[in-house]
């Protein structure tokens, strides 16, 4: 059976194949237009996952949508009712967003001449479902935090066998989501993307504001929480912050402009108190559903160091997390809640890697080569030449395989470098990534070694989980050492991606160290590369030395091919 999973209804748009409840195709439609987070309908992805599952709209038995409609425009007329007038603007807003959400399903049905059965999900119900249906545990505890969805902002839930039961919900407008997308915009930053750097940039504050931003969000004796709405209110007419907000913080960064110690501190409590929050709500999860397990979903979810507090310092023991479990993930969610809720089927299946996109064949990767006059050689053993060059101290585009689903570069679309260089994070971040230099680079190590690298080890396949670096490695692999002695660690294993394990071995038998330096294979404002053709377009214009892309390598300089793509 043929079950397509859409997410279609705001930015992240994407797609998703299951075939008798595996996924045979996952993408983000970003890959495919190249406008990150992008907002438009999945065409591409959808194409994609057709593509690559044999068939045609005619053989899928289900399609998945994960929103409910009218149920935003219901609960959003509730809203209006509470806040009126100053609501009027945000829910004539809503009253179109409600209407363009059916005007997409509409065009779907158009566009691809679907018959069969269309179901929608709920967006939290969508998010939940992405990842418990494939973590390893029978049962577990279900934190889904977001922005929003459904008017709702966080879903507390327990998954047992093919069954979810909500426990707890937070409406809008009270989010944390908000809270944090409302900072990213205050320091200059863009909204649903720019929320990694002030992750990223948090590290270096203090706690000058922890205490003002402690007073802005409440958490109650029910397991939930209230944003003080003077201060954040998007529920009215989308503004992110007030001027109350001004007043007590001091004035917005402009974007571009010299980042001080004040923009630091606000990073540092924002992120502060979104980990205090999300502590007390899987506190009350926990209470709620005595599991030792914990799944996270919903965009918040992307916050790799909170989700290291809930593993760390709460009574769960272990935690899963869906690596798209952004909205681009609520494809695979709707379309597993399909399979096993609405269909009842048993569960069948384990998410242990995510390179589920696009993959090219040596001989379109060479036909692309020569068309675009680029100088290559072809290579016996791409792994070891990689690590050669890595120790060499050159920076690596890689691009093998099939391209991974999420915003992390796990090995399939990645830029390498040596670690151990002191000054390769800033020749990254000026030189090819082209974006701040306060944004670290994370270590991509080998499972059977991570334990010594890594203080208070657990395993983070796709590079989720924030651990401390051991104070006598920190000075070995300084460029992927953050500000605070952490590190934003994959753990490869030779089962989920064979080529890159070996790559990473055979950097170990040339250089002693397990680890490499792992970043995503695109500069500043563009998606992950998808195709040999955006890879070129990338190596061309930064200052990337190698490209290995299967089993061809390209070099800039020494008869290779310049930076402006001449032989």
């Amino acid at each position: 059976m043929n079950i397509l999973g859409i997410n279609c209804f705001s930015h992240d748009t994407s797609a998703c194949l299951l075939r008798d409840g595996e996924p045979v195709a996952f993408a983000e439609e970003e890959r495919f237009n190249r406008e990150k987070h992008t907002k438009s309908f999945p065409d591409g992805a959808i194409e994609f996952c057709l593509k690559a599952g044999g068939i045609d709209m005619g053989d899928v038995n289900y399609v998945g949508f994960p929103f409910r409609p009218g149920l935003d425009f219901y609960r959003g007329f509730l809203h209006f009712l509470k806040y009126f007038p100053g609501s009027y603007k945000r829910f004539a807003l809503q009253g179109l967003v409600d209407l363009n959400l059916v005007g997409k399903v509409s065009y779907f049905k158009r566009k691809y001449g679907y018959k069969n059965k269309v179901v929608f999900v709920g967006h939290h119900e969508s998010h939940a479902a992405s990842a418990f249906f494939v973590s390893p545990f029978s049962e577990a505890a279900i934190l889904s935090i977001d922005r929003g969805g459904d008017f709702l902002s966080t879903l507390l839930a327990f998954g047992e066998g093919t069954g979810l039961r909500a426990l707890k919900t937070v409406p809008n407008p009270h989010s944390l989501g908000e809270v944090y997308s409302a900072v990213t915009a205050y320091l200059g930053f863009k909204p649903n993307s720019g929320e990694g750097k002030v992750m990223g940039l948090a590290p270096y504050g203090r706690d000058t504001y922890f205490e003002d931003f402690r007073e802005l969000i409440r958490f109650k004796e029910d397991g939930t929480f209230e944003v003080d709405l003077d201060f954040f209110p998007h529920h009215l007419a989308g503004k992110w912050f007030s001027d109350e907000f001004v007043r007590k913080f001091g004035e917005p960064r402009k974007p571009e402009s010299e980042i001080d110690a004040r923009h630091e501190d606000v990073a540092a409590a924002v992120q502060k108190i979104t980990e205090e929050v999300a502590l007390l709500l899987a506190d009350h999860l926990h209470g709620a559903t005595k599991s030792k397990n914990l799944c996270i979903a919903g965009g918040v979810g992307l916050n790799s160091v909170m989700n290291t507090l809930l593993l760390k310092e709460t009574p769960f023991e272990e935690v899963f997390i869906q690596p798209a479990a952004n909205d681009a993930g609520t494809a695979l969610g709707c379309a597993l809640y399909i399979w096993h809720i609405l269909l009842g089927n048993e569960r069948n299946y384990r998410m242990e890697q995510v390179y589920y996109g696009p993959e090219f064949s040596s001989r379109e990767i060479e036909e692309v080569l020569r068309r675009r006059n680029i100088s290559f050689k072809r290579l016996e053993d791409p792994a070891r030449r990689g690590a050669e060059l890595l120790a060499e101290g050159k920076i690596v585009g890689w691009f093998q395989g099939k391209m991974e689903v999420g915003p992390r570069a796990l090995g399939n679309r990645s830029i390498l470098a040596d670690p151990r260089s002191p000054e390769m994070k800033d020749i990254l971040n000026h030189k090819v990534k082209h974006r701040e230099g306060f944004r670290p680079f994370a270590p991509s190590v080998l499972e059977e070694d991570a334990e010594e690298y890594f203080h208070d080890y657990y395993p983070s396949p796709f590079m989720l989980i924030v651990l401390p670096v051991e104070k006598d490695k920190r000075g070995v692999i300084p460029a992927v050492t953050h500000v605070d002695g952490t590190g934003r660690v994959q753990t490869v294993s030779r089962k989920a991606n064979p080529l890159y394990w070996k790559l990473i071995a055979e950097f170990k038998k040339l250089t002693g160290l397990p680890v490499i330096l792992n970043t995503s294979f695109n500069v500043r404002g563009q998606p992950i590369v998808r195709s040999p053709e955006d890879a070129l377009d990338c190596f061309l214009s930064t200052q990337l030395d190698c490209l290995i892309m299967g089993d061809y390598l390209s070099e800039k300089g020494a008869g290779g091919c310049e930076e402006d793509g001449d032989l």
